[in-house]
């Protein structure tokens, strides 16, 4: 690794402030569309734990958002495709439609929409469980800004054996096979990264962050969740104090 020579503050503040503006740039330049309203509709309708899952820097970001949904009045788990692999896959019940996973990925516009149901294409023309694939049941939302994240990918086709039903994915690239398998796609858009090198997820996970936020507040709010209700889930600390002081 070569050493630049030190930077003046100005130097310094000034690159700073390019990162902090492709953040921003790549939240401003968000299209939410009628997939983002489809996947609220199908969030509201489990019964049972949102699956989240993903890797990496994308995997910090599901796992914040199974945390933030169940602090909001939906009760959340997030997978770890590593984990999954190794018997924690069994959180998903057979015919049990009560169930959403939700993925998260940077590769691909911002929000479309999928006409199958997830994986239903690669099932009917003999895919890796044919016909022999179980009823649809439990959902997932995965997160990755690539979409060919293939641990998160495996993630979702063993899933289908257990009844793995809708899977929404957030992500950018518009060429991964991410979005073929999910049911409902947000799409966050081209994103360029921050910084000279252009390559450590920053902008992509801003973007995502933002996404994820946006899916749980609404959510809740479409609950009626209450902070009386958010009171309860916080026993500790401030915020928890504050809902209960209402």
């Amino acid at each position: 690794m070569k050493l630049r020579p030190r930077s003046t503050q100005k130097l310094l503040l000034d690159r700073a402030y390019d990162v902090l503006h492709a953040e921003i740039d790549a939240i401003d330049n968000i299209e939410l569309g009628p997939s983002f309203a489809k996947a609220i509709k199908a969030l509201y309708s489990c019964r049972g734990p949102i699956l989240t899952t993903g890797m990496g820097k994308a995997g910090h970001i599901a796992r914040k958002f199974a945390a933030t949904l169940c602090s909001t009045g939906s009760p959340a788990v997030y997978l770890h495709p590593g984990d999954a692999a190794h018997g924690d896959l069994g959180i998903i019940h057979p015919f049990h439609p009560d169930q959403v996973v939700f993925h998260v990925t940077n590769a691909g516009p911002l929000i479309s929409e999928i006409s199958h149901s997830g994986g239903s294409a690669i099932a009917s023309s003999g895919g890796p469980f044919g016909a022999s694939r179980p009823k649809a049941g439990s959902c997932m939302v995965a997160f990755s800004t690539s979409g060919k994240t293939q641990e998160v990918l495996e993630t979702i086709k063993q899933g289908w054996n257990l009844g793995l039903g809708t899977v929404i994915c957030v992500t950018s690239h518009p060429d991964s096979e991410l979005r073929e398998l999910s049911s409902i796609v947000i799409d966050m858009g081209v994103i360029k990264e921050a910084g000279e090198l252009g390559l450590a997820p920053s902008a992509s996970i801003a973007a995502m962050l933002a996404i994820s936020d946006a899916l749980a507040i609404i959510l809740s709010e479409e609950k009626g969740f209450l902070a009386a209700e958010f009171g309860a889930r916080h026993h500790g600390g401030y915020l928890g104090k504050k809902a209960r002081r209402g």
